[in-house]
């Protein structure tokens, strides 16, 4: 069960082990005595099942108060802040109804019925019964309030939008309370109840997750958890803990260490000191459930996510990883900024020239639609076929699956768009009949900002650049100035030796993401 290093690879969306610090050691605080809130059974059971829950890791920033929010969770997508869930009454739960803070745990839905990302590990709490989650709850409300408002997300488009995590949740999320194996001891229900639950094993140890979640993909068979490998933990008996006695795991869990087998590294070794905190009764239950998962157990939606394997499993999971957070699960897209995949003409037309153009060279912003990004950059000449005949055959979509490699590498040496950083022969001029004079008087302005730009800074700058020409050009059109400024950013990008050619293509597509946000008004932190 030892986590040893790999290659760096992308963080999982839901990362939750990776960011808790040495300091939080002391993990979950005594209840507290406060006058008027005294403590219970309930409250006791409620600081028990909290820790449990590792909730002081996420919802405590560096340096800051227990539970008191403002950890930036790392993505792929952005960064996603942890709110205060002290009892404060205005930026924390302190008015919140038991309903409010069960259907947020259970259902993943917010108190103002906004969708949650799953970076809150509701897909996991959700089998929690909701007498343990309002013990947490009773908890949570013995804390001292602190006034602490949210820091804003900094996510990219379109996961900035909440709306696309409805295309998400109706594949990858199905609430339910846990309901024990009648064919299992109540030692292992427990150690499952838990596992399942509060302590989400998964989260680390199931395989690399699928459209940011791990929740149904390899269970605990091993994954990728912020550049450490979180091992398998099956009871197979050359990958996993077959081997381990329920003693040597049940030590493991809450010290770190099993002699003679292992040692808990990166972010293993900080999970044991929530898990240390269990009762002896309940690490011997999360080994006798370990002991009692069949090697190849696995979790999941199996008719839902049969969408994905199609005669073309390669071609689905390529869609997945590239291209459902835009377009949606079901090739619908989102209305009025995102074109739908499901009979799209030029989808369904009699040759994929048309598909893998685009996703080699990208489309420029129109009309109010945002602009795609030349996303081939980041995919292999098959995998761009793949997920070309993907979409021609899904949905109501029924044209032949003739894409192949030699194309995409075909269109890749001919692409010379303005999202692919004109690769060939420079990067387009964009007519900004709107702007006029306006982009032209701050072009020197525009082209410094730009130049200095880096991956942090690039969410300010976009915004400051579109108020920046709003400003002069009040009624100048969102494409207009979307494009315009992608096109001074594309020469920038273009004439710096140190970005890869590929690299190019990629950064000019986020910060043209972030200008459409900017200029469509939403807020890009």
């Amino acid at each position: 069960m030892s986590n040893a290093p790999k290659t760096p690879q992308p963080p999982r969306w839901a990362l939750l082990a990776g960011v808790v610090l040495a300091a939080f050691s002391a993990l979950v605080p005594p209840p507290a005595a406060a006058a008027g809130n005294p403590v219970t059974d309930q409250v006791q059971r409620g600081a028990y099942l909290t820790n449990a829950g590792d909730c002081m890791a996420c919802h405590t920033s560096k340096g800051g108060q227990p539970f008191a929010g403002g950890l930036y969770m790392n993505t792929p997508f952005g960064q996603i802040s942890t709110p205060n869930i002290t009892p404060d009454k205005q930026t924390g739960i302190g008015n919140w109804s038991d309903d409010e803070f069960y259907r947020v745990m259970h259902e993943g839905i917010g108190r103002h019925a906004e969708y949650l990302y799953p970076v809150m590990p509701f897909p996991w709490y959700t089998t929690v019964t909701r007498d343990d989650v309002l013990a947490i709850k009773a908890f949570l409300m013995t804390q001292p309030a602190v006034n602490k408002a949210r820091p804003p997300n900094k996510l990219s488009f379109p996961f900035s939008v909440r709306e696309s995590l409805l295309a998400w949740r109706e594949v990858f999320f199905k609430p339910g309370t846990f309901v024990p194996d009648p064919a299992a001891t109540d030692e292992v229900n427990r150690g499952r109840y838990l596992a399942e639950g509060l302590a989400h094993c998964g989260e680390c140890h199931n395989a690399q997750p699928v459209a940011g979640t791990s929740k149904f993909k390899g269970s605990l068979q091993g994954g990728v958890i912020d550049s450490w490998y979180a091992p398998n933990i099956t009871s197979d008996a050359r990958d996993g803990i077959g081997s381990w006695s329920n003693t040597d795991i049940a030590t493991y869990l809450k010290t770190g260490v099993a002699p003679g087998k292992s040692i808990a590294l990166g972010p293993m070794a900080q999970t044991v000191h929530s898990l240390s905190k269990l009762s002896d009764a309940d690490l011997s239950a999360l080994a006798a459930y370990l002991k009692a998962t069949p090697p190849s157990a696995v979790k999941g939606n199996d008719q839902k996510l049969a969408l994905f394997k199609g005669r073309d499993a390669r071609g689905g999971q390529t869609y997945l990883n590239f291209c459902a957070s835009c377009h949606a699960i079901d090739g619908k897209g989102l209305k009025g900024v995102i074109p739908p995949l499901d009979g799209n003409g030029a989808v369904t037309s009699k040759g994929p020239q048309n598909v893998i153009n685009v996703i080699v060279g990208g489309l420029e912003a129109r009309e109010r639609y945002a602009p795609m990004p030349a996303i081939g950059a980041g995919m292999t000449d098959q995998e761009i076929a793949d997920v070309t005949n993907y979409v021609r055959q899904t949905w109501a979509n029924g044209a032949p699956a003739t894409a192949q490699a030699g194309m995409a590498a075909e269109a890749r040496r001919k692409a010379d768009t303005l999202m692919s950083a004109g690769a060939l022969s420079g990067c387009p001029k964009i007519d900004t009949p709107t702007l006029g004079k306006a982009f032209d008087s701050q072009r020197a302005s525009i082209d410094a900002q730009l130049a200095g730009m880096t991956d942090e800074t690039m969410p300010d700058k976009a915004q400051r650049l579109v108020a920046q020409l709003r400003a002069r050009a009040p009624k100048a059109a969102n494409a207009e100035l979307i494009n315009g400024l992608s096109g001074a950013y594309c020469n920038v990008v273009r004439n710096d030796a140190k970005i890869e050619p590929n690299e190019k293509s990629l950064r000019l597509g986020r910060f043209s993401q972030l200008v459409f946000m900017a200029a469509d008004g939403q807020r890009l932190h």
